[in-house]
């Protein structure tokens, strides 16, 4: 009698399956890369449980236990890795023909990040018994969501058509922060909306795609003519190209005002290959860089943070107690590291019981792996960065239209030039802008935003899609265009 309401659920389930043509895939490569992964993260596991007894036995003053190896993952581990192959089983049965290299990329990153916030000082952050608790809880949402995208999103009209709308609660986000928020570090940051508080920068980097792709896709052939002359260059009608750079201004406006100096540059380097990739224009880039070199000069002039921030990036040891003290830290880090690295648990060094960087869980996790996986340690977490953008391009490279094409891109796009932009700041490449390691620092804003990323990516490498949206009837400008030319 009880199993009848449990049959009738599942023909119920499987008549809807049917009706929207859902059939389970098998996904042999993201499963065996998977299960590569779990190897590695338990091995990194087992090394650092190995560390830290030879560490307590070196301050017992006793001898090390005869088996180290003999070590079991512990429960934060497993269930991470539990759910990474819950996101995988949902896959296979949503039946849809998706990227199958994304998932484990994402799943190796974000399973280095655990591995290293286990090993810090726990009561660095978090509110859930530690730093590791509380980055698993966000690792764990963020799963939800690659999975909920990946499967649910099969139409992007929902995008393209509500662009500006899009753009608008971006703006709206940021100015609400500039108002109502609250300082991190002098910075304003932070909104806090009842028991949720976030950073909606992070938020604002996936909108800006979203809306640069609906603009170019739209407009790209006039952008790409050539009609009006400035100097050597030749620019495209202002009309189209105006509210294109109005709304990113305003954006990037903004967060110099808050002084989230990392967005900016992160908004800026995202605009500008945007621009080159619809468009194939090298001036829109060689202008762009003179903007940038004429506004940072500017900005070094008007602002003081932004003046500490370079001073800090020439000379850090001009102050390497005060100012330069992160800097510096992360650059003896690295030294340590060397070729091999010291082993995981086995670098950084306390200064008082405290690790030398205060903000490395945030600012700093690539100068720590720097030094506990060494140079090919870090060569290789740059290469799963350089895999996630290359998936992407390639998804982009593979749509059906230039909205998608567009959207693909600067989605991987955002993800690469922020890993570039905190690994050259911890290498001294580049100032410090405070940005995090995508899926690798402590944070909850921005493994969602880059969880949304993730997910966005793999609907849009759908083989079979639906068919593309109707196009829209010509706007108010390109009438207007249209009836002078007649």
């Amino acid at each position: 009698m009880t199993a009848a309401p449990v049959t009738a659920g599942l023909r119920a389930v499987g008549r809807e399956a049917r009706r929207l043509r859902i059939t389970p895939r098998f996904r042999g490569r993201e499963l065996t890369l998977l299960v590569i992964v779990a190897i590695a993260l338990i091995v990194g596991d087992l090394s650092l449980g190995a560390t830290r007894l030879l560490k307590e036995a070196q301050l017992a003053g006793d001898q090390p236990p005869p088996d180290l190896a003999v070590l079991a993952a512990p429960a934060i581990l497993v269930i991470y890795l539990i759910g990474l192959f819950a996101v995988h089983g949902a896959l296979v049965l949503a039946g849809r023909r998706t990227d199958q290299i994304l998932l484990p990329t994402v799943g190796l990153l974000g399973g280095i990040g655990l591995l290293l916030m286990i090993r810090l000082p726990q009561d660095l952050a978090g509110r859930l018994g530690g730093l590791a608790q509380t980055q698993l809880l966000w690792l764990v949402i963020g799963l939800t969501i690659v999975v909920l995208l990946a499967i649910a999103v099969r139409n992007d009209v929902w995008l393209r058509r509500y662009k500006y709308t899009w753009a608008a609660v971006g703006v709206g986000l940021l100015l609400l922060t500039f108002v109502f928020g609250r300082d991190i570090n002098g910075a304003r940051l932070s909104l806090t909306i009842g028991p949720f508080s976030g950073q909606p920068s992070e938020l604002l980097k996936v909108i800006l795609v979203v809306f640069l792709a609906g603009y170019l896709s739209e407009n790209r052939p006039l952008l790409q003519e050539e009609s009006t002359r400035l100097g050597p260059f030749r620019l495209p009608p202002l009309p189209y190209l105006a509210p294109m750079v109005a709304m990113w201004a305003i954006a990037l406006g903004i967060v110099i005002v808050q002084r989230d100096l990392g967005a900016a540059l992160l908004f800026f380097a995202v605009f500008l290959l945007l621009l080159y990739v619809s468009t194939a224009r090298f001036s829109f880039v060689v202008l762009g860089l003179a903007a940038f070199v004429v506004g940072a000069g500017l900005l070094y002039f008007v602002f003081d943070h932004v003046r500490t921030r370079i001073d800090i990036w020439v000379d850090p040891f001009a102050d390497p107690t005060g100012a330069g003290f992160q800097v510096v830290q992360a650059l003896h880090a690295f030294a340590r590291g060397g070729l091999i690295g010291t082993g995981l648990g086995a670098g950084l060094p306390s200064i008082a019981g405290r690790p030398p960087i205060p903000a490395l869980h945030t600012d700093f996790p690539f100068a720590a792996l720097g030094e506990e996986l060494g140079l090919v340690g870090i060569l290789a977490v740059l290469g799963l960065y350089l895999v996630l953008v290359e998936r992407g391009l390639r998804i982009a490279s593979a749509a059906q239209d230039e909205f998608r094409a567009i959207l693909a891109a600067g989605l991987s796009l955002v993800i690469g030039v922020q890993a570039f932009i905190i690994a050259a700041g911890n290498l001294k490449l580049i100032p410090l802008t405070g940005i995090t390691l995508p899926f690798v620092s402590y944070g909850g804003s921005s493994l969602l935003a880059n969880s949304v990323i993730v997910g966005m990516l793999i609907a849009l490498s759908e083989r079979t899609r639906e068919p593309l949206p109707p196009p829209r009837r010509p706007g108010r400008i390109r009438r207007l265009l249209d009836r002078g030319a007649a």
